[in-house]
């Protein structure tokens, strides 16, 4: 379950993939299992678009610190880091969630501050988007791990399928995503923690469906999009 996962919890993945999406709903979830302090950061310097510091007003009226940028100008794309990311590191009250950006390039972020990560209790879970370009088939994603973990100097702990088509995806999607996922997990030895799907989707799903289910809202999408 969320609340067992590590205390830092880092979500990656491939550029794409919708880990943000997933992110917001994960720390969502997890400030209705807990009266313990929350942290999310924004640590994604790669994508300009769909980030989570677009979501700081409704995070921080859930009571969840938001962290992004240390310049307040959210509709600039300005790779700048504040040093509040440290805080929730070192204060062992929060629980905290941190989005990093996609591929290896984005991985380097939270390599700067591996040494110290490494001595916490975290947990590391990889997005895959199997209808995604490049993590389509397990040695695919396998590569892709293999990079991140080389860049951020921190090993995946966990492995999400994500599988969509956003607002089309069917529960066809999703079954393909676990095929890719349950053989990535074999191969690495990597356990299969969550499956996510839009939440009119959950009823449908089997039974036997691998990781805990992880109803999907869509933060980062208007009703147009």
């Amino acid at each position: 379950m969320i609340i067992n996962d590590k205390r830092i919890r880092i979500i990656t993945g491939h550029y794409g993939s919708g880990k943000t999406e997933f992110a917001i709903n994960y720390v969502m979830r997890l400030r209705e299992l807990t009266n313990k302090n929350i942290a999310v950061a924004d640590l994604d310097v790669v994508n300009a678009y769909f980030r989570i510091r677009e979501k700081k007003k409704e995070l921080e009226n859930a009571n969840i610190l938001t962290i992004d940028s240390s310049i307040d100008a959210p509709n600039l794309d300005l790779p700048a880091l504040s040093a509040q990311i440290m805080t929730p590191i070192n204060d062992k009250s929060y629980e905290y969630v941190m989005d990093v950006g996609g591929d290896n390039v984005g991985a380097r972020v939270v390599g700067r501050f591996s040494d110290i990560i490494e001595k916490e209790e975290y947990d590391m879970l990889f997005v895959v988007n199997a209808n995604r370009e490049k993590t389509q088939t397990p040695d695919q994603v396998i590569q892709y791990i293999k990079s991140i973990e080389n860049s951020s100097k921190l090993k995946i702990t966990g492995l999400i399928n994500n599988t969509h088509l956003i607002r089309d995806t069917r529960v066809e999607d999703i079954l393909k995503g676990e095929k890719v996922v349950k053989k990535v997990s074999e191969d690495l030895c990597i356990p299969v923690k969550y499956t996510s799907c839009l939440e009119n989707l959950v009823c449908e799903l089997p039974k036997n469906i691998e990781g805990e289910i992880i109803p999907i809202k869509l933060h980062m999408r208007e009703d147009w999009m």
